[in-house]
């Protein structure tokens, strides 16, 4: 078959549209690699500026900086415990309260989805969530992470929402088989919401993963229940503090003379944002698929 040709008009419009997407994904990505090398980069070289997309002076002492900190490791440690419990937990509880609300013969499921709208705009204020949490035990402990957020009212109504739309006749046909509700949950509708559930479980993780308030908040005075991201704040927060000029990083001796404010900054940036980029890819199938589903309606 011969290819239809394409009119000046067309081409002009691909030519715009492939010149505004290399511009889009430069202008994206540019910051990023220019961080990643200025990590990479020696301190005292690196304050000389002209660091574009490529480490001027190579050498890892930024990174052997961030991470022979104090609580770092640990930090990072319950950082990944609570993103893998949190993550699991949250998933699983909005899912079933979801598909209890989505059922059309549960009671009362517009009012409840009402209340729980209301609580996304509506809550106690921050000393009072405090007060609740102490009188609950949960300060000062690993489970003031995972308990609080393990049932979201907008995670839970974009999962009802999706498995609103299921066709009823699938629940039918299991219940006429002699399947109860936790069959159909299990075996039929959960095998179907896995991109929504992707979708919800990178939402979550994130969330878990850049918290750092509830670890200044809740247990602060505890070392053991730290976060990375709160340790990579305090860091941030004290090299801000420092001076970054040349002078002051040799007058610290010639081992520190590598490591500056602005490559430290850089370097504990990466560490920051590395896990959720490798994750990413893995699940950017699910996740476009969940967040366009439902957007035409047959």
């Amino acid at each position: 078959m011969k290819k239809k040709k394409l009119s000046t008009a067309d081409k002009i419009f691909t030519a715009c549209n492939a010149l505004f997407m290399i511009a889009f994904v430069t202008i994206t990505l540019y910051p990023v690699l220019n961080t990643l090398a200025i990590s990479f980069n020696d301190g005292i070289d690196a304050v000389r500026g002209g660091i574009h997309l490529w480490p001027r002076k190579f050498t890892l002492k930024n990174y052997q900086t961030v991470l022979g900190k104090q609580n770092i490791i640990t930090g990072a440690y319950i950082t990944v415990l609570r993103t893998v419990l949190g993550t699991a937990l949250s998933l699983t509880t909005n899912a079933l309260l979801a598909f209890v609300v989505s059922r059309k013969r549960f009671l009362f499921k517009s009012q409840l989805s009402l209340f729980w709208v209301i609580t996304m705009y509506v809550n106690g204020g921050l000393i009072p969530v405090f007060l609740l949490y102490r009188n609950l035990h949960l300060t000062g402990t690993f489970w003031v992470y995972i308990i609080p957020g393990s049932v979201s009212a907008f995670n839970m109504l974009v999962l009802r929402t999706y498995m609103t739309g299921l066709p009823d006749s699938l629940e039918e046909s299991a219940q006429l088989d002699g399947a109860g509700y936790w069959t159909i949950f299990l075996k039929i509708v959960s095998p179907l919401c896995k991109p929504v559930y992707a979708t919800i479980a990178l939402f979550i993780a994130v969330g878990h993963w850049n918290s750092w308030f509830d670890a200044m908040l809740y247990n602060r005075m505890k070392s053991e229940y730290t976060t990375l991201q709160y340790e990579l704040m305090k860091l941030l927060s004290s090299v801000m503090q420092q001076s970054g000029s040349a002078a002051n990083a040799s007058a610290a001796g010639a081992d520190a003379a590598a490591v500056t404010p602005v490559t430290m900054r850089a370097a504990a940036t990466i560490v920051t944002m590395l896990p959720i980029i490798c994750l990413y890819p893995f699940l950017q199938r699910y996740f476009v698929t969940g967040l366009t589903i439902g957007g035409v309606k047959e």
